[in-house]
């Protein structure tokens, strides 16, 4: 059995700010001391990571002098060259800084939206030293607690014209950067611009390149939502969108979390590996999620390595999944096939349609069967509980009774 050992080959990926975490809540102060940047990338290479990502801040200091940038910027090279790490994701901090306490890209404030745009161009160059193809955005503070200020609309062209801005900006600077929106509903403000992976896409279609935008959906903020992740990931995919992904776990209707993949929602959590391992999806695997605050460093790499060994476990359950005869069948009785009526309903023309309006459907039959979903979904659970024993193809069986 596989001892669901990560390895680079399978693209996992940390931020200096996921195990780097210090445990600190609106409630209580640090309960770990900070990480040193290249002691977490030497750890995170032992356990098997791929990558590593970060805002701006998580490496270089934002009072930073120049001297003391260039001096982060190189050490941090080193430990890349010697752990063999790559940074496929850069991101800007654009949320913790008093500055940005009414936004970013969606301030009031003209003279914010400008620093803000000054801000992520250096970022955008820092990601780029680095060799980052892939560029987030997670307005954290692109929102409001109060709506009497009128900007609604006025925000939504703000934030358009920067993400236009920015990227002219790569294009300018030949980057290369491909663009991903992260949708968050609420926290910290009490309600985020562009909430859910839906509003995202809707709004990306609005910017001058779409081409160069796409998603970065997260579990816990699509569960934050009360939705499912994995349907979020099923329109990204659908719409060509899913340019990164972040995995964590989130009890609904909690704040956000940012638990260890796989923690509470364990068949959301396989449909969601099913879909990046069987759509064709081939960016990194991101783990955007914290040990609890009541571990210590020990708990960390505990937590890094469960995210991994979780992830891997159910990419091995994908695979029995698909190999299951019984669960193969179920599925396969489930979609009732009419190699007509689907020529018919696809590719209008008008006899098509005038067919399908003369065509007698047996509306009472429609409504009498039942597609067996309880069953299929009870394999499933089995299956994810352990105590599913493959159905076997009778080929298989009629071998094995000749030796």
């Amino acid at each position: 059995m596989s001892s669901f050992q990560a390895t680079p080959a399978d693209k996992f990926t940390f931020g200096l700010w996921t195990v780097g975490n210090v445990g600190r809540d609106p409630f209580g102060e640090p309960t770990r001391t900070a990480i040193d940047p290249a002691a977490i990338l030497s750890k995170l290479a032992e356990l098997g990571a791929w990558g590593v990502n970060f805002h701006d801040n998580d490496l270089v200091p934002i009072d930073a002098s120049a001297s003391e940038r260039d001096a982060i910027v190189e050490g941090f090279r080193r430990a890349l060259q010697e752990t063999g790490l790559c940074v496929p994701m850069a991101t800007t901090n654009l949320f913790t800084d008093p500055a940005f306490k009414d936004g970013a890209f969606t301030s009031a404030d003209a003279r914010v939206r400008a620093y803000a745009l000054q801000k992520t161009m250096r970022a955008m160059d820092l990601g780029a030293e680095f060799g980052a193809k892939t560029y987030v955005f997670w307005g954290g503070r692109e929102g409001t607690e109060v709506d009497a200020g009128g900007k609604l609309l006025d925000a939504m062209s703000w934030f358009r014209d920067s993400l236009n801005f920015l990227a002219e900006y790569s294009e300018d600077q030949g980057y290369g950067y491909k663009f991903a929106l992260e949708p968050k509903p609420n926290e910290p403000r009490g309600d985020i611009f562009l909430p859910t992976v839906g509003s995202a896409l809707g709004f990306i279609a609005t910017l001058d390149k779409p081409q160069m935008f796409g998603v970065n959906p997260e579990f816990a903020h699509e569960t934050m939502a009360g939705l499912s992740f994995p349907h979020a990931i099923a329109q990204a995919i659908d719409a060509g969108k899913l340019f990164h992904v972040d995995l964590n776990d989130q009890k609904m209707g909690r704040f956000d979390q940012d638990l260890r993949f796989g923690a509470e929602n364990l068949k959301s959590a396989f449909f969601t590996v099913y879909l990046l391992e069987t759509s064709g999806y081939d960016g990194p695997r991101h783990f955007d999620a914290h040990a609890l605050r009541t571990e210590d460093e020990a708990g960390v790499w505990a937590f890094a390595r469960g995210c991994m060994r979780t992830y891997l476990v159910l990419k091995e359950k994908v695979r029995q999944f698909r190999e299951d005869a019984e669960i193969q069948a179920a599925i396969e009785a489930y979609r009732v096939r009419d190699a007509e009526l689907e020529g018919l309903s696809k590719g209008y023309s008008r006899d098509k349609a005038e067919a399908l309006k003369s065509r007698a459907f047996d509306r009472g039959e429609l409504g009498r069967r039942g597609p067996g979903l309880e069953h299929l979904d009870q394999l499933v659970t089995d299956l994810l509980l352990g105590v599913r024993e493959p159905a076997r193809s009778s080929s298989a069986s009629e071998a094995e009774a000749t030796l």
